[in-house]
């Protein structure tokens, strides 16, 4: 037995070294293999490009508003209309320490068909805003602003019954304003006050009919005894002067937003003082992604643009008023 003994105790010996061995062979080859996987991982981390940072950030939303009432055998009477708006609201955004770049377009389109009545526009706006800024102070709300704003609308409009004499066209009026000043922007609170001493204001009437009836302010045609045509009405009009503008959006309860717009300008060598309204206050109710109801309106006051009302088919020219647009619908909005 002891003979037997030692030689089995010795294969024992030399097997569990060979063991060993083997295992501390394909450990090393499994941190070898470990080794490249991490050395491929970090000249990959260290090769890949970073992000590209972008200074812009843009925000489109179109929408559709349809409201509707019908009868039918209604024995309290009553006249079946519906009405339809298109609306949309492009914009752009720039920003980066000193520098801030806001441009958008705002159009509208509304139509109203009644029963018995033919159809008719019930809104019509076409604008552009673009405002640039620059700013030395990183912290300061402040920047030194250029401003351009281009305002006019899409299809003729009437005083209607009357659809034979349009009263305004596309680029009649047509509206500029272009200056400088200086800007507070507050990002977080999105409130926007824009002041500027200098700002040309161009009115332009390029319809001869309507620049030869002296519409919006440009000067009329003159006509002699005879009422032949001796001079053709302008076609623009040229002021300079202050233009002060804000704008605030402002969520008061959950899901209801009220954005308020308001400009005024007043001109330096006409009538000084006399100031143009421009107010736009509207309330959006979020219902949920896509459906939304909005109410508001629209007050302007022009002393150059005159209120003229049709009575028994004599024109009425009642001088410069206060004009007043209310808007109420609920239809879908689709943002991105």
């Amino acid at each position: 037995m002891t003979f037997l003994t030692k030689p089995i105790l010795l294969l024992f010996l030399l097997l569990s070294i060979c063991s060993f061995s083997q295992i501390k062979i394909i450990t090393s080859k499994a941190d070898t293999i470990n080794a490249n996987k991490i050395d491929q991982a970090l000249t990959t981390i260290i090769t890949s490009k970073p992000d590209t940072i972008s200074y812009w950030t843009n925000k489109n939303i179109l929408g559709i508003d349809i409201s509707e009432i019908a009868f039918v055998n209604w024995s309290a009477g009553g006249t079946s209309a519906i009405t339809g708006l298109v609306r949309g609201h492009l914009k752009r955004d720039y920003k980066d320490d000193n520098q801030v770049w806001s441009s958008e377009l705002i159009f509208r389109y509304g139509m109203n068909k009644q029963e018995g009545i033919e159809l008719r526009k019930t809104d019509d706006v076409f604008k552009i805003n673009s405002t640039y800024g620059y700013r030395t102070d990183t912290l300061s709300n402040w920047y030194h602003s250029a401003k351009f704003n281009f305002n006019t609308q899409f299809t003729d409009g009437y005083n209607y019954p009357n659809t034979k004499d349009p009263i305004s066209k596309p680029f009649a009026p047509a509206y500029t304003f272009l200056g400088i000043g200086s800007e507070y922007i507050n990002k977080p609170e999105k409130l926007n006050v824009y002041l500027s001493p200098l700002t040309l204001k161009s009115t332009l009437v390029l319809d001869q009919a309507l620049a030869d009836a002296g519409a919006y302010g440009v000067k009329k045609a003159v006509y002699d005894v005879d009422g032949n045509l001796v001079l053709k009405g302008e076609r623009s009009k040229t002021e300079l002067g202050i233009l002060a503008t804000s704008y605030i959006e402002k969520e008061v309860f959950t899901n209801i937003t009220i954005k308020n717009r308001l400009s005024l300008y007043t001109d330096y060598l006409h009538n000084f003082g006399n100031i143009d309204v421009d107010w736009q206050s509207y309330a959006d109710l979020k219902v949920n992604e896509y459906v939304k109801a909005n109410v508001g309106f629209n007050l302007v006051y022009d002393e150059d643009i005159d209120v003229i009302k049709e009575e028994n088919g004599v024109k009425i020219n009642e001088g410069a008023k206060v004009q007043l647009k209310q808007v109420l619908g609920i239809g879908l909005e689709y943002v991105f």
